[in-house]
């Protein structure tokens, strides 16, 4: 069941997303986040009217995603930037397809007009996701980024949805 998110949901969510920090090069955070900071942070989007989306398994939240803010500057109020995270034992499941489809759905009632896709580089599961939905490579970004002792690229991903 995909459903929109509440705060209710923000311990579950930030128990996935610190996997990711901890563990991944997949976000450049590098302190996990309290279910306070999580719930702060989907108040912020839905002031600004953009989806974020959970999906759940057994009434228990296994994925999210969002359209997050691209940059900051007016101009570019019309591009979002997708994010879908996964409980990591859940992965490779379908789960990321169908909140990509969800979130793609909700955005297309929208104003938004261009969706940025950003990919710590290597991550074929997540570079194939973004593909499966049209959205093609428009740049990389060579030692962008620094955790874990190394430097990452970063890729970046692109679709026109109106």
């Amino acid at each position: 069941m995909i459903r929109n998110v509440t705060c209710e949901d923000a311990e579950r969510i930030a128990e996935i997303y610190n996997h990711y920090i901890l563990n991944t090069v997949i976000t450049f955070e590098e302190i996990c986040l309290t279910p306070e900071e999580m719930c702060q942070r989907i108040i912020k989007l839905e002031d600004l009217n953009l989806p974020w989306i959970v999906i759940e398994q057994d009434h228990q939240v296994v994925g999210y995603a969002y359209a997050g803010v691209f940059r900051e500057r007016a101009a570019y109020r019309y591009t979002a930037e997708a994010s879908v995270y996964l409980d990591h034992q859940v992965t490779g499941g379908g789960f990321g397809t169908q909140l990509f489809t969800e979130l793609l759905n909700r955005l297309e009632q929208t104003s938004i007009h261009t969706l940025i896709g950003g990919i710590a580089l290597p991550n074929a599961a997540s570079v194939a996701l973004h593909e499966k939905f049209g959205l093609k490579k428009v740049a990389e970004i060579p030692q962008v980024g620094f955790k874990f002792d190394r430097w990452i690229d970063v890729g970046y991903w692109q679709k026109i949805i109106k």
